[in-house]
């Protein structure tokens, strides 16, 4: 799938002609993939690393364009099962245009916003300022079940939700992983700002995004040690609540055998005492309810 931005009054506005400012590739197809190879000379190599959702962010320089790839958070479905993941995402700066490869239909721009500056390069900072928002939404999701989580596990004598919690974790180095991968690349683009053709305002522009990608990293970082730190302690909780159970259920037990215990020995069939009283019933009834009296008495004493 193809879409095409134009920026019309200071703002991006999806358009049919070309050529465009931007050409966004939605997982393309073989014939596409020949267009960008054939065409608009993108390595095979670098285009099909922009699918991969293993690859690490790089920057490439080639001899028509500057090759980008990126980290992304990849959307979330209900399938998932609260496992976040990650994907990647490839830009292509030319001179006049910026192509944009990526595996899967998601918002890349904030079409609402206008634009200070509108060449190749800053839409391509504003890209990648989008990648930053987009890992910052999810953490604030995380953020978010990672609470509820924690209040339902007060309770729980299960393993779901623990699992639930592990499965978080596991999703937050995955974050930290990628946000760090996209800072070293935001590293090298500052490194190489001169050659790939950045001007003053760009240059300020793209220290305004590491820093909000540092900030990023710091976040989801924070995330990762608060989950990680609790862990242990929520393991104990579910344990605790466990055991706080059973000992519920064996002093019920206990409290239900001693009176049965009574009423059995006064039902054996052999000769017993007050077999011939009038009132041998309810003095039996008396001795079983004396014997929970004195287990309750025990139990507050022993504090049980």
């Amino acid at each position: 799938m193809l879409r095409r931005y134009n920026v019309i009054e200071r703002r991006l506005a999806e358009v049919q002609e070309d050529p465009a400012a931007i050409s966004v590739y939605i997982n393309p197809d073989d014939n596409e993939r020949r267009h960008l190879v054939e065409n608009l000379k993108l390595d095979e190599h670098t285009l099909l690393s922009t699918l991969d959702p293993d690859e690490l962010s790089r920057l490439e320089f080639e001899p028509e364009h500057v090759a980008f790839i990126f980290k992304r958070p990849r959307s979330y479905s209900q399938e998932d099962h609260l496992t976040f993941r990650v994907s990647s995402a490839g830009a292509f700066l030319f001179k006049d245009r910026l192509v944009v490869v990526l595996p899967e239909d998601v918002p890349v721009f904030d079409s609402s916003q206008l634009l200070k500056m509108q060449t190749p390069v800053s839409l391509l900072l504003r890209l990648i300022l989008r990648l930053i928002v987009h890992f910052r939404e999810h953490l604030k999701i995380i953020s978010l079940i990672a609470d509820e989580l924690q209040d339902r596990l007060q309770t729980a004598m299960e393993n779901r939700y623990l699992l639930n919690m592990f499965t978080l974790e596991k999703s937050l180095v995955y974050y930290l992983n990628a946000i760090q991968s996209n800072s070293a690349v935001l590293e090298k683009i500052k490194l190489s700002a001169a050659k790939i053709g950045f001007t003053a305002e760009e240059i300020e522009l793209l220290d305004d995004t590491a820093i909000e990608n540092n900030q990023c990293y710091r976040q989801a970082e924070i995330y990762s040690n608060i989950v990680a730190s609790l862990m242990d302690a929520r393991a104990s909780i579910v344990s605790n609540n466990l055991n706080v159970l059973m000992k519920t259920l064996n002093l019920i037990t206990i409290g239900i055998m001693v009176p049965t215990l009574v009423v059995s020995a006064f039902s054996m069939n052999v000769a017993i005492p007050m077999q011939e009283h009038p009132y041998a019933f309810w003095i039996i009834m008396g001795f079983a309810t004396l014997s929970v009296g004195v287990v309750t008495l025990v139990w507050r004493r022993k504090r049980w």
